[in-house]
């Protein structure tokens, strides 16, 4: 476990950006596993300023990300595949063809969960896998529960996440109640883990999530296991751990 301070989410962007290009530019066809919300955004931008000038190309890069909400189009504002595309992928030389979501909209969801798996087999391990931490320790949409669950699955999202991403939402009522994503199981496959955090807020969990009980409770506790463990944090968010 590797531990960066950084004075706020705009320098750990930048210090996140260097270790995705440094990775890139040495495996120029390297599979990045990506997480959408705010904490990420920062990074995206710098992504982008540094394919802007030439420091990067995606051209040969794949992506898997970890999740997506249930009944959301790829079309719409909120979904995270209209993130991605929005934040990252519309303005570098990825081939679209080559970055993944899951599908909101599918018909049956089991059938998509199993879909997703195949294409996160393809692409295992991925070389770095790119993270933020739910206030409640979710890690990707794997709340809390009493078993960590391995593979691509539905979930029901806990209040409190729903509580925390009605930001992004109209309203708390307009946030869907079921996400898609990855399991804890191929999250922790990747070969590197770079997990962003940011704000007081996160502080307690954080500190919970790397050196409290490993337990399904706090799903981000999984991490301690992971031997390529990279936490990019802010001060605030850092103030129980260091």
């Amino acid at each position: 476990m590797k531990i960066i301070s950084v004075k706020d989410r705009e320098e750990g962007g930048k210090i996140a950006s260097k270790i995705i290009i440094d990775l890139i530019n040495k495996k120029p066809d390297s599979a990045l596993g990506l997480a959408t919300g705010s904490s990420p955004e920062s990074t995206y931008d710098e992504l982008i300023k540094a394919y802007r000038v030439g420091k990067v190309s995606f051209r040969n890069v794949k992506t898997v990300n970890l999740d997506e909400y249930v009944g959301l189009s790829r079309s719409s504002e909120q979904s995270y595949r209209f993130f991605m595309d929005t934040k990252l992928f519309s303005h570098i030389d990825i081939e679209y063809k080559n970055t993944y979501l899951p599908n909101g909209m599918a018909e049956n969801l089991s059938d998509e969960c199993n879909r997703y798996d195949e294409i996160v087999e393809s692409l295992s391990p991925v070389d770095l896998q790119l993270l933020g931490i739910g206030h409640n320790g979710h890690i990707g949409f794997n709340e809390p529960s009493d078993s960590f669950i391995k593979n691509t699955h539905v979930v029901g999202l806990s209040p409190s996440t729903i509580s925390a991403n009605s930001r992004f939402f109209d309203s708390v009522s307009s946030v869907p109640k079921q996400a898609i994503t990855m399991g804890t199981s191929q999250i922790m496959r990747a070969r590197k883990i770079v997990l962003l955090a940011f704000g007081y807020e996160k502080s307690e969990v954080l500190y919970q999530s790397l050196y409290g009980d490993i337990t399904p409770l706090c799903p981000a506790s999984i991490l301690q296991k992971h031997d390529n463990l990279v936490i990019i944090a802010d001060n605030e968010s850092l103030q129980k751990v260091i």
